[in-house]
């Protein structure tokens, strides 16, 4: 009788690799481009914010292309991902290098528009990507694959200012005609990663049904709806957004050039995240979601303290402790849902549209009153979390 032979998805488990590594530059590189874009459309800080608007808004429609994909499948949905990222970043290339002569209001509506088609994608991309990282291969490599996907991930949040500095950017003065080939460039990639995908046979994955490995049946409540730690877990989520984009969108308003630096807030959360995963192997998540939360607040509270560069400085380092609070609030919000945990993500995944609303509040503070006011927003949000972590997140689990 002949073995059956496992699958080698090696090839297709690198494309993958590369689509996480996708995800993160194309989020991190959205962004760092809050200061390009406020310089070279004349726009004033809330107006600059709205470029988180138009991505993070898309967040908005996490659940119903949860719904998309129970329809069509994974691999449909990470081809219609892929597909729609790279169209977006095409339109946006021919779209504002045909509208040059046009007024800078009308460019930066066709930027903020490609760019949320782009988005539509990325929250596609996001929904796929992790559970075939751990189905293409080896079932106890599972957690080793998910650790280096993750970190190609971190590698390109850092990477992504530098290419905004150094390719778009540069030593000019920001303008519009600079984005066209750079995102042309991306959107052809992104297309070629898409078509080499389809030819790509990749498994089938199957969702099972969560059981008790205990003889004792656990009892779960008839809806996701009723557990109330689900909702507050997508609060704390919105609410984390603005910690973990507050930073890098109010650096421009603090700082000349400020694009040049976000790496550092971007490395360090890589950073952060490769010592948080061993830190939790010995200290309760609990404790050390209120540790980082108390130590980003104090960055940021030392950020008043000091001047000029010290006090962004102090902003970059809140990235070393913003790092593990993402999978730990996300996390709190998953507890004990058993057979509703997959649509619990989707709700918990919509909170994101923190990033669309919270920055442009911040900006519209900035506008009215100081950069240093708004910053002050940033404890409300720390506050929320530690709430969240020790109250909110108990609350509704029987």
């Amino acid at each position: 009788m002949s073995q059956k032979q496992t699958p080698n998805y090696t090839f297709a488990l690198i494309v993958m690799f590369i689509v996480c590594f996708l995800i993160g530059f194309i989020t991190t590189m959205n962004n760092s481009m809050i200061d390009f874009c406020t310089k070279a459309f004349n726009l004033n800080a809330q107006q600059g914010q709205y470029v988180n608007t138009a991505f993070y808004g898309a967040y908005l429609l996490s659940i119903p292309f949860a719904m998309l994909m129970s329809k069509i499948g994974y691999k449909k949905t990470l081809l219609l991902g892929l597909g729609v990222a790279g169209v977006g970043f095409l339109i946006n290339s021919f779209g504002i290098k045909g509208a040059l002569d046009a007024d800078t209001a009308t460019i930066y509506a066709i930027f903020l528009g490609t760019m949320c088609l782009v988005a539509m994608g990325v929250v596609m991309l996001q929904n796929v990507a992790n559970p075939y990282v751990m189905v293409l291969g080896k079932p106890e490599k599972g957690a080793f694959r998910m650790t280096l996907s993750q970190a190609l991930n971190s590698v390109a949040t850092t990477v992504a200012p530098i290419f905004i500095a150094s390719v778009i950017i540069g030593k000019q003065q920001p303008a519009p005609e600079a984005v066209p080939a750079p995102y042309l460039g991306i959107g052809i990639f992104t297309l070629i990663l898409c078509a080499i995908l389809f030819f790509l046979k990749l498994p089938e994955i199957k969702e099972e049904e969560q059981t008790a490995e205990t003889g004792e049946v656990k009892q779960y409540k008839s809806s996701v709806f009723k557990y109330t730690h689900v909702w507050l877990g997508a609060l704390g989520i919105f609410f984390y957004m603005g910690l973990e984009i507050g930073v890098p969108s109010m650096l421009p308003y603090k700082i000349d050039n400020a694009t040049d630096f976000l790496w550092m807030y971007w490395g360090g959360m890589m950073v952060g995240r490769f010592v948080g995963a061993g830190i939790l192997a010995k200290f309760e998540p609990r404790r050390l979601l209120t540790a980082c939360l108390l130590l980003g607040a104090l960055c940021v509270g030392l950020s008043f303290v000091f001047d000029g560069m010290a006090s962004a400085y102090c902003l970059l380092a809140a990235g070393l402790f913003h790092s593990v609070m993402w999978p730990l609030i996300f996390n709190l919000g998953l507890q004990e849902l058993g057979p509703h945990t997959k649509t619990a993500t989707g709700i918990i995944n919509t909170g994101v549209i923190g990033g669309a609303l919270l920055t442009p509040l911040m900006g519209w503070v900035v506008d009215i009153s100081t950069v240093g006011v708004a910053l002050c927003l940033m404890f409300v949000y720390y506050l929320y979390e530690i709430w969240f972590c020790w109250k909110g997140s108990k609350i509704g689990l029987k």
